[in-house]
């Protein structure tokens, strides 16, 4: 199994190590830059960092065409915290910012807070038997989601983690931790 994980900026490496400490049978994680290094992998993570630097680069150089087009044929994908607002249908108060609309929602950037307000805590996501570590790092929120997307976690009533069909966005950094269990669960999606 190819596992890529969109390497233009953010914290890309940290996936990429937490992939390695999933210890998962026959995965092979990489970097992908391009439309045909997207083309080499079998699912595709996009990690935080910054929405619009990603945005206006995922454009430039084609990556953000060719991950739609995965996406239209079925490719997992998987946006932590920047990733999950790359992913979504529109970002509230940013009319104007690059999204792919993989996701039917409307999400709110730095909805806990600055940089001076993230935190660590619990998260029950639906199919685990025990809640997950969520790292929030100026984390966005869910405000509104179409009928065809799943809620699949929540923290202190506001939405965290999404599902629509292969296409899965979380609010927090699961990266940052030594809990490799979503990303276990992602590469069976």
């Amino acid at each position: 199994m190819r596992v890529g994980v969109v390497a233009i900026q953010g914290d890309y490496e940290k996936h990429l190590a937490a992939l390695e400490r999933s210890e998962i049978d026959g995965l092979d994680a990489r970097e992908v830059r391009t439309p045909e290094e997207l083309a080499q992998v079998d699912r595709v993570i996009l990690p935080g960092g910054e929405s619009t630097t990603v945005g206006l680069l995922l454009e430039r150089y084609g990556l953000g065409d060719a991950l739609k087009k995965a996406a239209g044929e079925g490719m997992p994908m998987w946006g932590t915290c920047m990733g999950m607002i790359v992913l979504a249908r529109e970002v509230i108060g940013k009319p104007g910012q690059y999204t792919l609309g993989l996701l039917d929602a409307q999400v709110r950037r730095n909805a806990f807070g600055a940089q001076v307000h993230s935190f660590e805590d619990e998260v029950r996501m639906k199919g685990f038997d025990e809640p997950v570590l969520g790292v929030f790092i100026r984390a966005p929120v869910v405000e509104e989601v179409g009928p065809g997307v799943e809620e699949l976690g929540r923290y202190d009533d506001k939405i965290v983690a999404i599902r629509q069909g292969n296409v899965v966005g979380t609010s927090f950094h699961p990266e940052l931790t030594e809990d490799v269990r979503l990303h276990h669960w992602f590469a069976r999606l």
